[in-house]
């Protein structure tokens, strides 16, 4: 089975993830055939728009291949690498293709399913999209252009996203920007076919197509996520939660106690020197540079452990505590590569 589909159909060039025993998680030959589709239809005349959505299953994109990943990092992390490598070109193109993209968010959209649909300039989400970043529970970071898109949410919701890998739904990306548009899953195999006769009108079609939000429940909790997430270090983040009694503030304390201190301290950084960043091709540098890095460190293995393999939910961090995790070790996950290792776009 094609682990990717690509047709055309009209003017459209259309790109299916199909690997649905995984939820459609991405893998380097997948990433690969999504940058040939994308070349191919850039120099096509006839294409004029790109539609990304999933085949069979639920879900749009789970994430990326973390079990190949942790076992490349405890070999070399050549494979893992050789991953991050290829799928960060992908997600660079889509940011900077020059005709219009479209993904159907429809399902589980998280991970590498979020730096696939965030690069496109129609986002659509319907009642079933699960957003999330929730790689510090497996001792990882937002990557895949997350130090750029969380970090350009509205007050501290970015940091509070990456720290928690809290969920969204549909209703509640459409309130952040994260999606452009809100349609019902019902009306989707409509939207396609008419943006397959008329490419040209996909806004116009989605505008037409588009149903009143529920109400977005995260903006309930904007004005305590810009209080309890201010602090600009993870021990100060952590000293407010303590402090303050309610029963919010308390459930995200208990949520950050299953995450990695290291990933959470190198999830902050990533959003602090996003918002500057110049370009998204130096965001993917930075990250290509620290994924390497930290895909090799234990906590990695060990989330995998925890999480995926062993499903005990129970990570024996190292260090354990945010204290523990010193400035200079995140320093040196952040240094920059030499220039003959370094990130480069497609």
């Amino acid at each position: 089975m094609t682990d990717v589909l690509t047709t055309d159909e009209g003017a459209l060039g259309r790109i299916r993830l199909n690997r649905p025993k995984a939820l459609h998680a991405l893998n380097t030959a997948m990433c690969q055939a999504m940058l040939h589709a994308l070349d191919t239809w850039e120099a096509d005349p006839t294409i004029e728009a790109i539609l990304i959505d999933h085949a069979e299953g639920r879900g749009f994109c789970a994430g990326g291949d973390i079990r190949m990943i942790a076992e490349s990092g405890a070999g070399g992390g050549k494979n893992a690498a050789d991953f991050f490598r290829v799928e960060y070109r992908m997600n660079h193109r889509l940011f900077t293709y020059p005709k219009p993209i479209i993904t159907f968010m429809d399902g589980i959209t998280m991970g590498g399913g979020v730096g696939i649909s965030l690069p496109a300039k129609f986002r659509v989400a319907t009642e079933n999209t699960k957003f999330a970043m929730p790689e510090t529970g497996i001792g990882l970071f937002p990557d895949v252009g997350g130090g750029w898109y969380l970090s350009r949410l509205p007050g501290r919701m970015g940091e509070y996203i990456a720290l928690t890998g809290h969920r969204l739904d549909g209703a509640e990306c459409l309130a952040l920007g994260l999606a452009s548009h809100y349609l019902p899953a019902e009306r989707l195999e409509e939207a396609k076919a008419r943006m397959a006769e008329a490419p040209d009108q996909i806004e116009s079609i989605l505008n037409t197509l588009v149903a009143p939000a529920p109400q977005a429940r995260i903006l309930a909790h904007r004005d305590v996520i810009d209080r309890l997430f201010a602090s600009s270090t993870l021990e100060g983040i952590v000293a407010v939660l303590e402090a303050d009694d309610s029963e919010w503030a308390q459930q995200q304390r208990a949520t950050l106690r299953t995450k990695s201190p290291q990933a959470m301290k190198v999830s902050l950084r990533l959003l602090a020197e996003g918002r500057a960043m110049p370009s998204f091709a130096d965001e993917m540098r930075q990250e290509y540079a620290v994924a390497t890095r930290v895909g090799r460190l234990p906590d990695f293995a060990e989330g995998v452990r925890a999480v995926i393999l062993d499903k005990d939910n129970a990570p024996k961090w190292n260090p354990a505590t945010p204290e523990g995790v010193t400035q200079n070790q995140i320093d040196a996950i952040f240094a920059p590569l030499p220039d003959h290792e370094s990130w480069k776009p497609a």
